[in-house]
């Protein structure tokens, strides 16, 4: 098997190390566990998460261990890291919820059978740490003037930044301390605006426990536009299906730009990268073709073969074999008419789709509706304004039944 550092090399994903050769050597010969932090500042991972994810995927394949860390104690400060303005101080239920919705999800992707990974909580030790305390035997080793050369912080000086969030980068060093102690944890992962961060828990471990320890980066899912990838104009793209459905998520990534289909079929899949440079290289209107691998082969790892196939099928419906929405029978509606919301058969059946409420009470219950690829799963389902994505839903009926409504 190849060294697990080549194959993250090839695909793109690292930014920085510390001591490369040396990583790479240290993955080469023996199994290390290594950890992401994850801050429960919202009830579901998104899409930028996923790279995360991918990463401990290639990681553990490769016969390591990841330590998926929920960051129920750092949660309650919140990174200042690329953050203009202080984040939203949750309160702990709010936190703890987060962090249960992120176990589930984490789960779907990671082996965590005994030994094969774990998912502690660092609320489980920093919010116990007696202040004098830690100050004493952590705060000690943190140059305040180096830390302020950090960037996290740095760009925070003119709007003001409070020494409640100057203590993050203790907090979460403090992390790779205690995980370095608790699970013999030897290499720090995360996104590149975390580099200042994990490098104060490196050298952290290394004055305390003369060990030698290991951090790495990888870069931020971005477009060519430069944009944070799984952002819209309309919110952020969810891992939960309940919050970005299988057929917008798909949808989003049918459309990328062009410039951007092979290096996220590099990061987001699986597929050999042979194959990824074929799909990146073909021009023109077949570079549509690598977009619906892209949309595909994701929609199928998060959310699973079934919500896949129906978020192609409804796709098809759009765009495959040169169709375009105009082969979609539509009907253009008065936004007005959603916001109390609509039942779905009513709706149904003033559009044609249906000929009587009866039938289309049978359809539902037999699971053969969708909205924008997603299944309506009760008869008084209401439509609503919000389920509309760019003046449009796309209702499925049986397996080859389209119809679109415009507002």
């Amino acid at each position: 098997m190849r060294n697990v550092f080549d194959v993250l090399e090839e695909r793109g994903y690292i930014d920085q190390a510390t001591d490369e050769e040396a990583l790479r050597e240290l993955l080469e010969k023996e199994s290390v566990a290594f950890y992401i932090g994850f801050d429960a500042t919202a009830d579901s991972l998104t899409l930028g998460h996923f790279l995360q994810i991918m990463v401990m995927m290639h990681m553990q394949r490769a016969g390591h261990r990841p330590i998926a860390l929920l960051g129920g104690g750092t949660t309650m400060i919140g990174d200042p890291s690329g953050k203009s303005d202080m984040r939203r101080v949750l309160t702990r239920e709010m936190i703890d919820y987060n962090a249960s919705r992120f176990k589930e999800q984490f789960s779907r992707f990671i082996d965590f059978s005994e030994g094969k990974a774990f998912m502690p909580n660092n609320a489980d030790w920093l919010m116990d740490l007696n202040f004098v305390e830690f100050m004493r035997e952590i705060g000690v080793h943190f140059s305040v003037n180096r830390m302020l050369t950090f960037d996290c912080y740095k760009n925070r000086l003119e709007k003001g930044l409070t020494f409640f969030e100057f203590g993050y980068m203790l907090m979460q060093s403090y992390d790779f301390l205690h995980l370095y102690r608790t699970y013999d944890c030897k290499l720090q992962l995360g996104g590149s605006d975390q580099w200042s961060n994990i490098l104060g828990g490196y050298e952290l471990v290394r004055k305390l426990e003369q060990d030698k320890v290991y951090g790495m980066t990888f870069k931020l899912l971005t477009t060519a536009a430069g944009t944070k990838m799984g952002k819209t104009e309309k919110g952020t793209i969810w891992m939960d299906k309940e919050k970005t459905s299988p057929y917008e998520l798909f949808q989003y990534l049918r459309n990328v730009d062009d410039r951007d289909v092979e290096k996220f079929l590099a990061l987001l899949t699986f597929l050999p990268m042979d194959e990824v440079r074929r799909l990146g290289s073909l021009e023109g209107a077949e570079i549509n073709k690598a977009k619906e691998v892209l949309a595909y082969e994701v929609t199928n790892m998060i959310h699973g073969k079934e919500e896949a196939d129906g978020a192609l099928e409804a796709a098809k419906a759009l765009f495959a074999d040169g169709m375009d929405e105009s082969s979609v029978p539509s009907t253009q509606m008065n936004s007005d008419r959603f916001k109390d919301g609509i039942g779905i058969l009513d709706l149904m059946r003033e559009v044609g789709m249906i000929k009587s409420n009866s039938e289309g009470r049978r359809l539902v219950q037999q699971g053969g509706v969708t909205i924008n690829g997603e299944k309506v799963d009760a008869v008084d389902r209401m439509v609503t304004i919000a389920d509309f994505k760019d003046g449009k839903i796309l209702i499925k009926k049986g397996k080859k039944t389209y119809h679109q409504v415009q507002i």
